[in-house]
């Protein structure tokens, strides 16, 4: 049988066992030890498995992930977001459509201090959503706003879906991080510049807090800067030293940890409970991608195996005659289709055996993609009819804010990440300027 033709069963087996519900981890393994079984026999089959699972066992940089879990998690249960929102409440009440400015800038320091994008929307939806549609902002607006601002999760560093693709491309995780870091303030950056624009053309989506609100005395407004400044303050402890090369990345994400419980000790609420919760969703997480890392790299085995990946650059360039550029952007218009069923991870473990090789073969960057794959996981997870973060809001949103009210809610934020995209691609420097700068010194 051609090795194409079994890439393509491989392919078609996994879709279909993922359509029937099974775990994304479940699927993607199954179909690679099954494959390997069949090629070469029992031996090689049970080998294959074995060294996927040893190689993610040395990863050393994979230590990052429980901790920095950990650290989002406690910053979270520990209700410091909560003094975050409160920050900004008052602080910018009193611009037309501050309280949604305020509220991309939270995404941004929740985003920093998680690096998942469901916590982000688990915020947002529960601490600022009430809040501003309580305060009369049009709630299709501030729904988009809450989505948009959570994508920002799995770009700005540290993001665990950036650890997930340096595994599996071989690429330095510092490295993706400082990648992301330009392209991900940016994106916030359009945000804001759209949200200033659609409430000074229309000042009653975005009113000013009302003045009671706001006058709050002095002392009280610099203890709530205080409380805001201290996810910048951990986020810095942990950052500086690894950037100006003191600490490797695993003891980075070690003092990060350390300085996220330290903070919450000190202010009297890690209780028993935050603590349980806190260790016990950082293990489910942990696993979660640890399991789906393993499925991928054994997937990726089977793939290397068949020499797939240079018969499908021969059938792109050589048969159908098509650029790189054309086939690059072909690849992020698959990742905005996967992007109706699928989230982020299952989409980067399905496709990575095939496109991340692909897209070294053409002569681009591994580091430059990986911020190109995150943009566009972050437009099709929320796109249009079934986008995963779609699904998502409706299941955290208040009772008032109905499908109809997401979908209409989120075209906007979508132009502008696609308008982040176009960006990027077409000025690899934004990404690729500061990894170049930090590492090259």
């Amino acid at each position: 049988m051609p090795y194409e033709l079994i890439a393509t069963l491989m392919f078609a087996s996994m879709m279909l066992m993922l359509m029937t519900g099974q775990r994304v981890f479940g699927a993607i393994g199954f179909v690679a030890v099954v494959a390997a079984l069949l090629l070469w026999g029992d031996r090689g089959g049970y080998d294959l498995g074995f060294a996927a699972a040893m190689k993610l066992m040395k990863w050393y940089p994979l230590l990052t992930l429980p901790m920095f879990i950990f650290m989002g998690y406690v910053l979270s249960e520990s209700r410091i977001a909560d003094d975050l929102y409160r920050m900004f409440h008052v602080w910018m009440g009193g611009l037309r459509g501050g309280l949604a400015i305020g509220t991309i800038g939270l995404m941004v320091l929740i985003s920093a201090m998680n690096g998942l994008s469901v916590a982000g929307m688990a915020i947002g939806a529960t601490i600022a959503l009430p809040e501003l549609l309580k305060r009369g902002y049009d709630k299709r607006m501030v729904t988009g706003v809450v989505q948009a601002g959570s994508s920002l999760g799995i770009l700005v560093p540290p993001s665990v879906v950036l650890v997930l693709y340096a595994m599996i491309a071989r690429q330095p995780v510092g490295q993706l991080w400082l990648a992301g870091v330009i392209p991900g303030l940016m994106m916030a950056v359009l945000f804001v510049v759209y949200i200033v624009v659609r409430c000074r053309v229309n000042p009653v989506l975005g009113p000013v807090l009302d003045e009671d609100e706001r006058n709050l005395p002095r002392g009280e407004k610099l203890r709530l800067l205080r409380a805001g400044i201290l996810p910048i303050v951990i986020f810095a402890t942990m950052m500086v030293p690894f950037v100006n090369g003191w600490t490797s990345l695993v003891e980075s994400s070690a003092i990060g940890a350390l300085a996220a419980f330290l903070a919450a000790v000190l202010k009297g609420r890690m209780t028993r409970e935050v603590f349980e919760n806190s260790v016990r969703n950082t293990l489910g997480i942990t696993c979660m991608f640890m399991w789906i890392i393993l499925a991928a790299l054994a997937f990726g085995a089977v793939f290397d195996g068949l020499g797939a990946v240079k018969a499908i650059e021969a059938l792109f360039t050589e048969q159908l005659h098509l650029g790189p550029w054309t086939i690059l952007i072909l690849m992020q218009l698959s990742f905005i289709i996967m992007g109706t069923f699928l989230d982020d991870t299952a989409m980067l473990v399905i496709v990575a055996p095939l496109y991340v090789p692909l897209v070294g073969e053409l002569g681009f960057d591994l580091i430059w993609y990986g911020i190109l794959y995150t943009i566009t996981t972050q437009i099709a997870y929320m796109t249009p009819p079934f986008g995963y973060n779609l699904f998502l809001m409706r299941a955290m949103a208040p009772p008032e804010i109905g499908l109809r009210d997401i979908y209409a809610s989120i075209t906007p934020f979508v132009l502008v990440m696609v308008l982040a995209l176009a960006l990027v691609m077409s000025f690899p420097g934004l990404a690729t300027w500061l990894p170049g700068y930090v590492y090259g010194n």
